[in-house]
């Protein structure tokens, strides 16, 4: 009998191993003439020579993709040792479409529909990257779960966040708290984000540590943003001398994020958006990619898709409406 000692560095044994070492009996019960002992952070496999090569050849694979992800399932395990493919093809298969697991309960985070999925193409490809579209859409969060995959496969150092902190309809100077008391409403939609893809713990950990940094877009000024995702969230509601001063943060080895909804911009009447300045002042330029999602692309309450359309189409006939006035005014 041989025997084969694997050290488990650098990883959850729960995410890993399973909850009661499940995925290690799925993969032991492939192979009953084997055994396979899990003590600690030590795999010891003990059998025939071919049989312990495949075992070896399939717990690195799952070890590549725990490194990727951060989780491996029980039922990823079960495919790899039901399929007759070669490990390389499985391992490609199972990590089709799939950012992260969740935190909460290990669901798949992935894109959901064709155009999320030429969000996540277009920053693998760009180092740019505006996503634009109605709320539901899911344009944060995939963005997010994109910055989060990024930092957990080494890509990035670290993931700053940024949001312009519009005062829609109230005053930050009578809100409660000191300025992050007062900013942090603003921010709440990317902490939800991030509360579903990492625990509470690591979460904490990476904001002490400047590891994941969430700010108001002001606080930008005078930074180079160097290997980092950086995301700046709800960008229609800044002015174009904000847009330009956080296109231009961006520094060495990173990547960039916009998200917006020109539907919804709350600034001033007269103040001209930057995030539709800006649409037309670097379409075409080579590295920057923009992304258009719609009302097909809401992956919120079905509601919200008949929500978002009803305004649509009653924002149409009011233009329409006032394309007239103005034409009866001319004459």
């Amino acid at each position: 009998m041989i025997e084969k000692i694997i050290q488990l560095e650098d990883v959850s044994l729960v995410d890993f191993l399973g909850v009661e070492n499940t995925n290690i009996k799925e993969l032991a019960a492939a192979f009953p003439k084997s055994k396979i002992i899990s003590r600690g952070s030590e795999l010891r496999i003990q059998g025939s020579s071919p049989e312990i090569v495949k075992i070896n050849e399939i717990i690195n694979a799952l070890l590549e993709h725990y490194h990727k992800f951060g989780k491996v399932t029980q039922e990823q395990v079960s495919f790899y040792v039901q399929s007759d493919k070669p490990i390389d093809s499985v391992a490609e298969e199972i990590g089709q479409d799939i950012l992260l697991y969740g935190a909460r309960n290990g669901s798949n985070i992935k894109a959901k529909t064709p155009t999320q999925q030429e969000l996540v193409k277009a920053s693998e490809n760009n180092d740019i990257v505006f996503a634009l579209g109605p709320s539901g859409t899911g344009k944060t969060f995939i963005s997010v779960a994109l910055a989060v995959r990024a930092l957990r496969n080494k890509q990035v150092k670290k993931i700053i966040i940024t949001r312009p902190a519009v005062e829609a309809g109230e005053n930050l100077g009578f809100l409660p708290g000191d300025m992050k008391e007062k900013v942090d409403p603003y921010l709440r939609p990317i902490y939800d984000a991030l509360d579903e893809m990492i625990t509470p713990e690591k979460l904490k950990f990476y904001q002490e540590n400047r590891i994941i940094e969430i700010a108001p877009l002001a606080y930008m000024r005078g930074r180079t943003l160097s290997n980092a995702f950086i995301l700046l969230d709800e960008a229609q509601n800044t002015t174009p001398m904000q847009m330009k001063m956080f296109l231009t943060r961006m520094g060495t080895d990173s990547k960039m994020i916009i998200t917006g909804d020109t539907s919804q911009i709350d600034l001033p009447a007269r103040q001209k958006s930057g995030l539709i300045e800006t649409m037309n002042i670097l379409k075409g330029v080579e590295g920057i990619a923009f992304v258009n999602l719609t009302t097909q692309d809401v992956v919120r309450h079905r509601l919200v898709k008949k929500i978002i359309q009803a305004y649509e189409k009653y924002n149409e006939v009011e233009q329409k409406k006032q394309i007239r006035k103005e034409e009866k005014r001319a004459k």
